[in-house]
């Protein structure tokens, strides 16, 4: 069985800004076996309502969601309700979105593609591959 891939917002910037070979290693592991969380529309969205170059990107993004599966987060409530407990009590609270995006991965049985290690890797149970890594 094939891995599903979530590829987490700051991933999707990369990918947008032609950087990393994202592209490359998105048609390695194949676009069908990659999707990204409602979260991380919310997130292009307000990247595109800020930018300059508003029409160019909002075009970028629209293409962009016509090729990816978008899956929605509300499968993990639950896991984010758990996660934010858990994760306050011991100190650790990450940002709303990225604890909603760990846990959608989570649920979903999704690898978790993502430069944000650091404070994803929080989440239990959460699998990470960072693309970026071989860069550095």
């Amino acid at each position: 069985m094939e891995a599903t891939y979530l590829l987490d917002t700051n991933i999707c910037v990369f990918l947008f800004r032609g950087k990393y070979d994202i592209n490359k290693k998105i048609k390695e592991v194949g676009w069908k076996n990659c999707c990204i969380s409602e979260v991380t529309i919310a997130e292009l969205k307000y990247g595109v309502e800020y930018s300059p170059n508003r029409e160019a990107k909002e075009k970028m993004l629209n293409d962009f969601m016509q090729e990816i599966t978008i899956v929605p987060f509300s499968d993990a409530i639950d896991k984010y309700t758990e996660e934010k407990a858990r994760l306050r009590k011991a100190g650790l609270l990450i940002d709303d979105f990225d604890l909603l995006i760990a846990c959608t991965a989570v649920v979903n049985e999704c690898i978790l593609v993502t430069d944000n290690v650091k404070h994803m890797a929080r989440v239990s149970g959460v699998q990470i591959e960072n693309w970026i890594e071989p860069w550095r």
